[in-house]
């Protein structure tokens, strides 16, 4: 293999660590939580005797009375009832009917006080997209008003563009990751909002980057090389290992406010999200 930059070294190490850390958490919370079964996803069981019998013995009755009675009282399609909606429509496109009917996925739908908990969830990640939104656009407002297809009256700004999230090549990134915040947030069930958006767009992640090496002493501190700090850049009482997060948590005490609640919504939802999401309870 060719050798690495020092730079990538250290995002690949960093990247198998977590990894490994979130295999044995699994691991250990699967260990310690008790299994339900998930009996919401078994198979229904018919009653033992006499079940099969019944099944199999001809067509005049092929299910039991009873099963029929809870599906028609659950609401369910029958055989031999009135077909759903959706068969009688020019385009019969089952799944939007579903969403409709089913799922009460709809503009607005979703918006009722019972969901104020999934609204709550959701609002960490809306909140970073639109705050990452209202900053690019008050800092390129020409940009976003002409919709990049001219980038500013003045050519000077264009001979020393803005490094970072605030490059002019981040506005199509922005656009995106706007459009789908406001799909999401008035069309979807809203407690999909964290994963639809950071498996969707790099807005989730670029611009709290953007925040810490803005707002963060401590990473500012460091000069090109974060893995090798200059000696006597970093404050009394501080020590930067190579690797930047683990320096901010090393030094939690001393970041600033916005570190804090970074590093703690990103930590505490991968957590928590680990110890629900693989034991089948609630989460997203």
């Amino acid at each position: 293999m060719w050798p690495l930059d020092p730079s990538r070294k250290e995002v690949l190490r960093f990247a198998v660590s977590c990894r490994v850390v979130t295999l044995m958490l699994q691991a250990i919370f699967n260990a310690v939580i008790p299994d339900h079964h998930a009996e919401a996803f078994s198979p229904p069981r018919l009653a033992p005797s006499g079940s099969v019998d019944q099944l199999v013995e001809g067509l005049a009755h092929p299910i039991p009375e009873p099963l029929v009675q809870l599906a028609v009282d659950k609401g369910y399609r029958i055989a031999e009832g009135n077909e759903p909606p959706w068969c009688s429509w020019d385009l019969p496109l089952i799944y939007s009917y579903i969403q409709d009917v089913y799922w009460n996925v709809g503009f607005l739908k979703y918006y009722e006080l019972r969901q104020v908990p999934n609204f709550l969830l959701a609002a960490p990640v809306a909140i970073l997209v639109a705050w990452a939104t209202w900053t690019y656009v008050t800092i390129h407002p020409w940009l976003c008003l002409t919709l990049g297809l001219q980038r500013s009256k003045n050519n000077k700004t264009l001979e020393k563009p803005n490094p970072g999230f605030l490059s002019p090549q981040v506005f199509v990134y922005l656009i995106h990751g706007a459009v789908l915040l406001l799909f999401g947030s008035l069309c979807m069930h809203v407690q999909v909002l964290t994963r639809f958006l950071g498996s969707s767009t790099p807005i989730v992640y670029w611009f709290p980057a953007h925040l810490l090496q803005d707002q963060e002493p401590l990473l500012r501190s460091l000069e090109t090389v974060p893995w090798k700090p200059p000696a006597g850049d970093s404050p009394p009482g501080q020590k930067v290992p190579r690797n930047s997060i683990m320096g901010l948590l090393y030094n939690w005490k001393t970041c600033s406010p916005v570190t804090r609640y970074i590093l703690g919504y990103f930590l505490s939802y991968w957590l928590l999200g680990l110890l629900l999401h693989c034991n089948f309870l609630p989460w997203t």
